[in-house]
């Protein structure tokens, strides 16, 4: 009776399921404390260096005023709206709003010749402007502006207040790239033509109908973001925005803590986890049948087309997904015949949600055929021929006795199959693309915010999947313990 108890003991799943519970309650508090980590990227902007989009994560209240360069300290802190897109300080009798930030420009020439490295700044002129580069910090105020909100460009208080609430704007914004700093050489100016060390800033320049931009130029007309040019400078990124009375500009502070998270969270769209779900889910089932298939027939092939069999089967698992995505788009590209075929019966594989079934399938597929050929190779082979001379067939013996026997392999193969294609990523993005709610998958996904910046999104996608991976992991290690301990038992 202590026996019996002892060995159902030792066998019960319980203690395993409660660890299970534990860990999974350990990742969930992980998420939640990665997932508010405030993010930082590199931005990206298009061929006219069009303004990025304000950072939604952008907290306030920013940095608090410091010391001007010539002591002067403005009163209070500057206070962020939760866009990133405008800013206040107390004290100070002006405010900036519509802010935003372009980090990189265009350097191709226009209509009427080259005309400079040139930011787009907006569709009408008489905003602000801030062009950032390594010898100086050049700031365009319209002298119009300027008397509309009371800021004297020469005045050190003035100046103090304006770079407080610039950089704290900046650094809501730069999205892991450089910001502003008080020590940079500041250059404050009402005029729209700046010329520093024979460069040339120009400001509210209408170089395409109905936009403006801020453009730096050498005084000759050359480009001087060449590395021979003696004039060369080295532009970094530049800043646009409005000046406003202080009282014209209401800010709304970013929730903080367990808001924050709420209000991440609900600015997430989710379409990539339910895309990569129903990816993954349904590849796993012909992973698994696939898998099966191609063990148990390469098999009962002679040695030499075994190795053969193998080679093939095996391939997809050494290969660079790139290359496993590139190979299936030759096969299966719209200009294939079996491309073209699946576009005759309506039934488009390429840049569709099949190609990212397809993509896992042949990615993750040698995981499961490993795991369950050598399960099978593992069979005592007298064993299979006892059950054929008692007259059973080889479905029977397939299914009533190697599949039991190697269920613990096999499960094993199949949860490995399961989390590679789950973080599938090269292959995906070559055959099916990157379409939002389509073919974009959570690693596709963490590729893309990070590249437009998005780094708390990056992050969050990051900490899901590891938490997947983790609990798979955790999965494989307890299956294993268990059926180790039932075999002890049994042995016992």
């Amino acid at each position: 009776m202590g026996t019996d108890l002892a060995n159902r003991a030792e066998t019960s799943p319980r203690p395993a399921c409660a660890l299970v519970l534990r860990v999974c309650v350990l990742a969930v508090c992980a998420l939640l404390v990665l997932a508010c980590l405030p993010g930082a990227a590199f931005a990206t902007g298009d061929d006219e260096g069009d303004a990025t989009v304000p950072n939604p994560s952008a907290g306030a209240p920013a940095s608090g005023a410091a010391a001007a360069q010539d002591g002067t300290v403005a009163d209070g802190e500057v206070l962020v709206d939760a866009q990133g897109a405008s800013a206040t300080l107390a004290g100070s009798p002006f405010a900036l709003a519509g802010f935003s930030r372009a980090q990189v420009g265009s350097n191709s020439e226009v209509v009427d010749g080259y005309a400079g490295y040139r930011y787009y700044a907006s569709n009408a002129p008489g905003g602000v402007a801030v062009i950032a580069a390594d010898a100086c910090v050049v700031v365009y105020v319209p002298p119009e502006v300027a008397q509309a909100v009371g800021f004297d460009k020469a005045s050190s208080e003035d100046q103090t207040y304006f770079k407080s609430l610039l950089i704290a704007l900046d650094a809501a914004n730069a999205k892991g790239g450089s910001v502003l700093s008080r020590q940079d050489n500041w250059i404050f100016s009402s005029e729209p033509v700046v010329t520093y060390k024979g460069v040339v800033f120009k400001f509210d320049q209408e170089l395409k109908t109905g936009q403006y931009y801020a453009t730096v130029i050498g005084e000759d007309g050359s480009d001087i973001t060449d590395a021979d040019n003696p004039a060369h400078l080295k532009l970094d990124h530049a800043d646009f925005g409005m000046l406003a009375p202080a009282a014209d500009v209401q800010v709304v502070a970013a929730p903080t803590g367990i808001d924050a998270f709420v209000a991440f969270l609900a600015g997430i769209d989710l379409s990539p986890l339910w895309v990569t779900l129903k990816t993954t889910l349904t590849a796993i089932v012909f992973i698994f049948i696939l898998g099966l298939a191609a063990a148990y027939f390469s098999l009962r092939i002679p040695a030499r087309a075994q190795d053969v069999a193998d080679s093939i089967f095996t391939i997809p698992m050494v290969l660079p997904p790139t290359v496993c995505g590139f190979l299936l788009l030759l096969a299966f590209g719209k200009n294939t015949p079996v491309g073209q075929w699946f576009m005759d019966i309506g039934f488009p594989l390429i840049f569709s949600w099949q190609a990212t079934v397809l993509a896992a399938v042949v990615v993750a597929f040698p995981l499961m055929y490993r795991s369950a050929r050598g399960a099978f190779e593992n069979l005592d082979p007298n064993m299979l021929d006892a059950a054929r001379t008692l007259g059973w067939s080889n479905g029977k013996i397939f299914f009533k006795l190697m599949l039991p026997l190697s269920w613990s392999s096999i499960a094993a193969g199949t949860v490995l199959s399961f989390a590679r294609a789950l973080g599938e990523f090269g292959a995906t993005l070559f055959l099916a693309g990157n379409y939002l709610g389509i073919t974009r998958t959570v690693p596709i996904a963490i590729y893309f915010e990070w590249m437009n910046g998005n780094i708390d999104v990056a992050i969050f996608w990051t900490v899901v999947i590891m938490v997947f991976s983790f609990v798979v992991i955790l999965f494989i290690n307890l299956w294993g313990r268990r059926t180790t301990k039932y075999r002890r038992g049994v042995e016992g």
